[in-house]
């Protein structure tokens, strides 16, 4: 049974989203953005503008963790 791809996180902008790709990528975890046009056509209303980032479901804890080390780095 293969692995279904999970959310792990949501951005407002996919600028954003392709930076925690890029992120992940370094680490060696393939994501996928999804919602991409939808957020570049409708940027700035969070309602519609839903980029979501997303990983195999065995990858996801570690791949939170990487986003959430690299969020405090930033503060």
């Amino acid at each position: 049974m293969a692995n279904k791809l999970v959310t792990i996180a949501r951005f407002a902008d996919s600028a954003q989203a392709d930076l925690a790709k890029q992120l992940l990528d370094d680490f060696g975890i393939k994501s996928v953005v999804t919602g991409r046009n939808a957020a570049n056509i409708y940027s700035g209303i969070p309602a519609i503008a839903d980029t979501q980032l997303q990983v195999l479901e065995n990858q996801a804890q570690q791949a939170q963790e990487i986003l959430e080390s690299q969020k405090k780095q930033e503060l």
